[in-house]
């Protein structure tokens, strides 16, 4: 089972959209696939997704509630179905009170047990809700978390509940990571949480064609510290898109997705954008980056072949390439 977090520790690397088009392509690998978005911003994967009406409702029953142990309803009931055929558990209002209302939660249970609150297991919470109480392990192949990016309550249930990083990582800029600074992120979320935390994979995302640019990108695909199956390049247009057609990258580029200037305002339809080569390489890349998530680091079986059906534009067929066996000396 793929169990994945798709985390950084800055802005600007594609987070959302790359929990997204993992997501879909899974599903489109022949999983069933749970995304679940612990980001209580506005923007986020449940406005990319374009479910949770009840966002705002503070009355309405959502996660933070069932994972605090006081649902008002059944926890597939939180459960709502992308268009790409992705589940989702949408954001909520909530979320962002989560470690207040943790508090509590510990304040009076902790009175009543007469434990200490150093004893109290407040970063497993999620782990128990998924696995021991839902059994989603049961109910799907691929559990994904697009999480909040500061490291407090939340983002270390989402890490203590799935074990496993996937890292975007910006090429430069204010708040780029290092080599040394990936490590030492994963060594202090082990000492947290005391756990073992898994890093699939390392993935340079907006990469440009400047020469710092490109050494980013080779510092991390010549170390053997992590995996680095693919680099994303600078593709804002493509990225962007993905939120006008409330869908991932695939989306975008089957249904030729642009958004333009028209008659004084911008304006987003199907069927007017380009295909070019250069964003058949990028779904190309994310294919590759999920195939090499799927079996390298799980070792599940995928459908290999991606065919995409382009609008009035006919099919392009993308292949999962398997890593080349070793060589063995005569």
């Amino acid at each position: 089972m793929i169990t994945t977090v798709v985390y950084a520790e800055s802005g600007g690397t594609y987070k959302t959209t790359m929990t997204a088009n993992l997501a879909v392509a899974f599903k489109r690998m022949g999983l069933d696939v749970l995304v679940i978005d612990l980001d209580p911003q506005t923007g986020n994967l449940t406005s990319l997704f374009d479910v949770g009406e009840n966002r705002g409702n503070p009355d309405a029953d959502n996660l933070v509630k069932h994972i605090l142990e006081m649902p008002d309803g059944d926890f597939d009931d939180l459960i709502e179905t992308a268009e790409e055929g992705v589940d989702v558990i949408p954001s909520h209002d909530m979320l962002g009170d989560f470690t207040s209302n943790l508090e509590q939660k510990i304040s009076y249970e902790t009175g009543m047990k007469g434990i200490s609150r150093d004893e109290y297991p407040r970063f497993e919470l999620l782990y128990n809700l998924l696995w021991e109480q839902e059994q989603l392990n049961e109910k799907y192949d691929a559990v994904l978390i697009d999480p909040n990016a500061r490291a407090e309550d939340l983002l270390y249930n989402a890490i203590y509940a799935l074990r496993t990083l996937v890292a975007p990582v910006k090429p430069a800029g204010k708040g780029s990571l290092s080599l040394d600074g990936l490590e030492e992120m994963v060594g202090n979320m082990e000492t947290a949480l005391d756990i073992e935390i898994g890093l699939s994979c390392v993935v340079p995302s907006g990469v440009g064609q400047t020469n710092a640019h490109k050494q980013y990108r080779d510092q991390f695909e010549n170390t053997d510290a992590f995996a680095t199956p693919v680099s994303i390049g600078s593709r804002e247009s493509l990225m962007d898109a993905m939120w006008e057609a409330r869908g991932s990258a695939f989306k975008v580029v089957e249904e030729r997705w642009k958004t333009y200037e028209e008659d004084g305002e911008m304006v987003s339809k199907k069927g007017e954008r380009r295909v070019p080569d250069r964003e058949l390489q990028t779904l190309d890349k994310l294919w590759q980056l999920a195939g090499f998530i799927a079996t390298e680091t799980f070792d599940v079986d995928i459908d290999h072949e991606l065919v995409l059906d382009i609008d009035d534009y006919g099919t392009e067929t993308v292949e999962f390439d398997l890593p080349a066996e070793p060589e063995v000396a005569d």
